[in-house]
């Protein structure tokens, strides 16, 4: 299954992802930025890349068709030699704290919950906490109190506490979907909170 496949499943089970297109060419990918308004974010979408960044294969912050225009073909020269089946345009995050909320399926004790620092943070401070499914909203808050980044999601130094009820909420939800959909293993990462809410950047289903 692709992407956009994992991104439409998650939608129709009432999750709420950044606005997005998948577009063939520059031309489509130019005309979807414009309908969904600057900036934007061009991601490729190709099957043998799992680690877009790593590859080139992201840019952010696109604010006109000029720069869009360039970036996406820096992305496909970054990406020559490979299967490429579009790019995706999607509208840009809020800024905030990048988490993961991920899961998989455990042979012994069945569908598991894992929350912890997103982004690229993900591997290098490997800052991440688990429950068995399903989860109420006191597992979601001892889960965050257990993260040696809490502070970042409570209110470091005068900077606002990221929104616990749309944290708590999407928790409880994936572990829903994951039961639901028997879903072997799911990474929303990063999801980007903020103090009004949130915004799920990337989606990775395997069913």
């Amino acid at each position: 299954m692709t992407m956009i496949d994992d991104f439409r499943l998650l939608e129709r089970n009432g999750f709420g992802l950044l606005p997005y297109v998948l577009a063939k060419n520059e031309n489509e990918a130019a005309a979807a930025a414009k309908r969904m308004g600057y900036p934007v974010a061009l991601k490729i979408v190709a099957p043998e890349i799992s680690h877009k960044t790593d590859i080139g294969g992201v840019k952010i912050g696109l604010r006109d068709e000029a720069v869009m225009r360039h970036a996406y073909k820096e992305i496909m020269a970054n990406a020559a030699g490979r299967k490429v089946d579009g790019m995706l345009v999607q509208k840009m995050a809020r800024k905030g704290v990048e988490l993961i909320i991920g899961g998989k399926k455990d042979p012994q004790f069945g569908h598991m919950i894992i929350l912890g620092l997103g982004g690229v943070y993900v591997e290098i401070f490997r800052d991440v906490t688990a429950r068995i499914c399903p989860v109420k909203k006191e597992d979601v808050d001892e889960m965050v109190n257990e993260l040696k980044a809490h502070p970042l999601l409570t209110g470091a130094r005068g900077e606002k506490p990221i929104n616990r009820s749309a944290l708590e909420r999407l928790v409880i939800a994936t572990c829903r979907f994951m039961e639901k959909e028997d879903i072997k293993e799911i990474d929303l990462n990063p999801v980007i909170f903020d103090s009004e809410g949130c915004d799920i950047v990337d989606a990775r289903l395997v069913r």
